[in-house]
């Protein structure tokens, strides 16, 4: 992974700050795109202190614009894109007579057309190149359906769908496209959930109902993606790779 440009979106905070932190470490020149410009810049700060490379900028994947803006500060400063991680992504809990068209689109527009968007603009230098590598974050709620959470839980069984098409499409330019569905993970996501009553549980909770009894860390979606971008993943594609302790077999 030396030297390859690696772009991790929602990279300020939880899944994606591992990622990035993850991808760091093995080499990759890393470009942290968040909403938060302030969290992409302590993210990239972190990255750097520890010796690795990084460079931090905002961008909202829904908007199509302002990704193609940040893809072109990543590459004058760092080059073609060689690999993507599709971290960003926002949450929702509501009663589904309660959800709005307004929330049900501002959820799809995020999680599935900000996937979207990501993809396609960092494609053609992975087709150039004959060499990408794309990680989908999609969730394990999308695999067993979750109570409340009807419009994120429809919006992440699209990156899925997404996910293997888009694999059949781009294998043969040599890129492959996997999708992770992480389980419970503790994110500061996950704990302001908690705060709100809206995990059915607390985290320890959860972690006594994991086969491994304890909850994930973004270091182990860290760990998966590091394996599903690299060299040695090149006949991994169109896959579904749960990282979950066991809660989803």
């Amino acid at each position: 992974m030396t030297g390859k440009v690696a772009v991790v979106t929602g990279g300020g905070s939880g899944i994606g700050l591992g990622v990035a932190e993850r991808l760091a470490a093995d080499g990759a020149r890393v470009a942290v795109l968040d909403l938060d410009l302030a969290a992409a810049r302590a993210a990239a700060d972190r990255i750097t202190a520890t010796g690795g490379v990084a460079l931090a900028c905002a961008a909202d994947v829904s908007d199509r614009a302002a990704i193609d803006r940040a893809l072109a500060e990543v590459r004058s400063a760092f080059g073609p894109v060689a690999i993507l991680v599709n971290s960003a992504g926002m949450a929702g809990f509501k009663k589904f007579l309660n959800i709005t068209e307004e929330t049900w689109n501002q959820i799809i527009a995020v999680n599935l057309t900000g996937t979207f968007h990501c993809c396609q603009a960092v494609a053609p230098d992975m087709i150039a190149a004959g060499w990408g590598r794309i990680v989908t974050i999609s969730s394990s709620s999308a695999q067993g359906g979750q109570p409340l959470m009807t419009h994120y839980v429809a919006s992440k069984a699209g990156v899925i769908g997404f996910t293997k098409a888009l694999a059949l499409e781009l294998g043969p330019s040599g890129i492959t496209v996997n999708t992770i569905p992480p389980g419970f993970i503790d994110t500061p996501m996950t704990r302001r959930s908690e705060e709100r009553g809206l995990l059915g549980g607390t985290v320890d909770d959860h972690a006594a109902r994991t086969p491994v009894r304890r909850p994930g860390l973004p270091e182990d979606i860290a760990a998966a993606c590091a394996f599903l971008t690299s060299e040695e993943a090149g006949y991994l594609t169109g896959q579904v790779f749960g990282v979950n302790g066991g809660r989803n077999t």
